[in-house]
């Protein structure tokens, strides 16, 4: 396949995405692929370990090809979007509960699906232009790929603060959100991997890693848990929209650009996650409640038509006054029956 290059290099499985025309957004096939080679992978005892990587300057990965879901969606075919979803939510899966270790170099953009199949794995490295952030409310979505395990997990408030913001994380705030481990400086990777393949032993990732440079997040985190503390995401815009800070007049700029289901249901998604409970199994069942039925309830078809078929940047987005109806939102959330998602791969 052009868009992904998966091969054996010593005692290496490696999966390149070669798509950076397109940085290296993921398309369904590419989904298949990678699933197939890991469960190929998975009782190898030629492979020691994972290394997933991609070509180009600008992006790891900057997304799900979403062209294919508009294009099916606004003809009223919506199995094609919960296949792709389900599908790709098991390999997600698959790399967070994989038995040997999974290598990924995370440079450029790192967004929406990069995350889910960047951010699970056991060893997850970062750069100097690493930009890792969660944007799916922009387009009609909510934060998904298991992203939701992550931002139930991060310190304080930063998860609903990163859903509702899209704030795109560099090296050190990626690492101290909990969606990368290791920063090395770029220069190295090529040795690295190399080492990797011949070695098979993941401790070279320790030895070759630096503190990362400290980004803006950490500073923030008081402001962040004092006015995204609020039950609603609702309560979170009138708390912003109460105070004259630069913090508050900017996230409340950030917030107002994304779809107000989708941020409703992504705080919503969040909250009931958060806790002892937690699972990725658990936040997975979530977000596919929401994208199983978002080509035809949620904003994402609009959002899809006004950031890249039309690129207006104009949405006319449901509840334009923002505010969501709970029962919008339950609707959304709703448990799937019969439609639920398996992990159970006996019964695909």
């Amino acid at each position: 396949m052009s868009d992904i290059n998966i091969r054996i290099t010593g005692k290496a499985g490696r999966i390149t995405l070669t798509r950076p025309q397109a940085l290296n957004a993921l398309t369904h096939e590419m989904c298949m692929a990678i699933d197939g080679a890991l469960m190929r992978w998975h009782d190898d005892d030629a492979v020691d370990l994972v290394i997933i990587d991609a070509q180009g300057e600008r992006a790891f990965c900057a997304g799900g090809d979403i062209a294919e879901l508009y294009a099916t969606g606004t003809k009223d075919d919506y199995a094609y979007g919960q296949r792709f979803w389900a599908d790709e939510y098991r390999m997600n899966h698959l790399i967070f509960t994989y038995p040997k270790p999974i290598v990924s170099f995370l440079h450029g953009f790192t967004m929406g699906g990069g995350v889910g199949i960047g951010c699970h794995g056991s060893h997850r490295i970062v750069g100097e232009d690493s930009q890792i952030s969660m944007p799916e409310c922009g387009i009609g979505l909510v934060p998904d790929v298991g992203g939701s395990l992550m931002l139930a997990l991060a310190p304080g408030r930063l998860g609903e603060y990163l859903s509702a913001t899209a704030t795109r994380m560099g090296p050190g705030d990626a690492i101290y959100a909990g969606f990368a481990d290791s920063y090395i400086p770029q220069d190295a990777w090529p040795a690295l991997i190399q080492h990797l393949e011949t070695s098979g032993d993941v401790g070279a990732i320790n030895e070759s890693a630096q503190p990362a440079p400290q980004g803006p997040l950490q500073a923030l985190q008081g402001q962040i848990d004092s006015f995204f503390a609020g039950e609603t995401a609702g309560d979170i815009e009138r708390m912003l929209a109460a105070d004259d800070s630069d913090f508050s007049r900017n996230s409340l700029k950030q917030m107002r650009r994304n779809s107000p289901l989708s941020l409703a249901c992504a705080v919503e998604i969040i909250h009931r996650l958060r806790g002892p409970s937690l699972t990725l199994e658990k936040a997975l069942d979530f977000e596919y409640r929401f994208t199983f039925r978002a080509a035809q309830h949620s904003d994402f078809l609009e959002g899809v038509r006004a950031a890249i078929i039309d690129k207006d940047r104009k949405p006319s987005w449901q509840y334009a006054d923002r505010n969501v109806p709970p029962a919008s939102l339950s609707r959304m959330l709703a448990p799937l029956g019969k439609d639920t998602l398996s992990f159970d791969r006996r019964k695909l």
